[in-house]
């Protein structure tokens, strides 16, 4: 296997427990969006990613690294949703 196939293998792993984690307790879905939609929609842009990560972490079972530096790319995806499904639904308003 090469490295990059190992890298994929990695990261289908990755999002695979996730999206298992999120089947388990969905409610972890409705938490973080409300907490992306209150950072999201502070005035202080600056290091809202690592907010949101961090106010995730601290209410609930999913564990998101406080250093951007160190989020898987499971992490950076879900934060990246987060805020392009914030943006979109602030977008139908």
């Amino acid at each position: 296997m090469s490295a990059s196939e190992i890298q994929k293998t990695r990261v289908i792993n990755e999002l695979r427990g996730f999206i298992k984690k999120m089947l388990q307790e969905p409610q972890i879905l409705e938490q973080s969006l409300a907490i992306a939609r209150r950072h999201l929609g502070e005035d202080s842009p600056e290091g809202v990613v690592s907010r949101i990560a961090n106010e995730i972490s601290d209410t609930t079972s999913v564990h998101i690294p406080e250093d951007p530096a160190d989020h898987s790319e499971a992490d950076k995806l879900f934060l990246e949703l987060l805020k392009e499904v914030v943006s979109e639904e602030q977008a139908l308003y």
